[in-house]
């Protein structure tokens, strides 16, 4: 009996030993977190509207976790104040005109602050700056688009199986020029008497402009044409 005992008392102190170190880790990550033990630095930025935003979420730059959001403050029904903590040896990176954004952890992961890299010559920021923001990217604008193309692609795709429809079903012109070989074979040949139509005028051209009455106005045409193309040539060179 007392031996069972014993050998409970040691499995409840190495429960209990393993459930304290558990906690220490526990706290000790959730410090690393929030950068509870060692010095940060506290900068502010202010958006429209946060999109889901929440306290705990990281800061990043350069794609790098440098601080964590510490509290979210409403100013006015446009206007949302983010606190953000900082590592103090990360901000000599962080310039006065660096922006702020919204971004995310993946397509349904956790919000993130996005701090983007500022000029070089411009001074590091300092304790309790405000940065400028950049308006998040809304999902559900995103959304709404991608639904206005689906519905435009599903109109579309309903108008052409309907053109479709009365091709095979022999409704149209398009339709009777494909199984009508007789109507095919009429348009070929309206093309090519077209073409010679064609050829036919630019011969009736070429004859008139050889044509002994027509010669010699179709000469001064000419000479009239060349004559202002002179006159602009001169006119150029004496400006130039």
């Amino acid at each position: 009996m007392p031996e069972h005992r014993s050998n409970y008392a040691l499995r409840v102190g190495i429960l209990v030993a393993f459930g304290c170190l558990l906690f220490v880790f526990a706290i000790f990550f959730l410090g690393k977190q929030q950068n509870l033990f060692g010095s940060s630095t506290t900068i502010k930025t202010i958006f429209a509207n946060v999109g889901g935003l929440q306290v705990g979420n990281n800061v990043r730059f350069n794609g790098i976790n440098i601080g964590t959001v510490s509290d979210i403050l409403l100013l006015s029904d446009t206007a949302v104040m983010v606190i953000l903590t900082i590592e103090s040896n990360k901000t000599p990176f962080i310039k006065t005109n660096s922006r702020t954004s919204i971004g995310s952890e993946g397509l349904m992961g956790d919000k993130v602050i996005v701090v983007s890299s500022g000029d070089e010559s411009s001074p590091s920021i300092k304790e309790n700056e405000i940065l400028k923001s950049q308006p998040p990217i809304e999902l559900d604008a995103i959304l709404g688009t991608l639904q206005n193309t689906a519905e435009n692609a599903e109109i579309i795709s309903s108008e052409l199986a309907m053109i479709m429809y009365k091709v095979n079903n022999g409704n149209g012109v398009l339709s009777r020029m494909l199984d009508d070989t007789t109507l095919a074979e009429n348009f070929s040949n309206t093309m090519v008497n077209l073409q010679n139509s064609t050829k036919s005028l630019d011969e009736n051209l070429s004859a008139v402009k050889q044509s002994f009455l027509l010669r010699g106005a179709y000469r001064k045409i000419k000479k009239d044409e060349k004559g202002a193309e002179e006159e602009k040539v001169k006119k150029k060179k004496q400006k130039e």
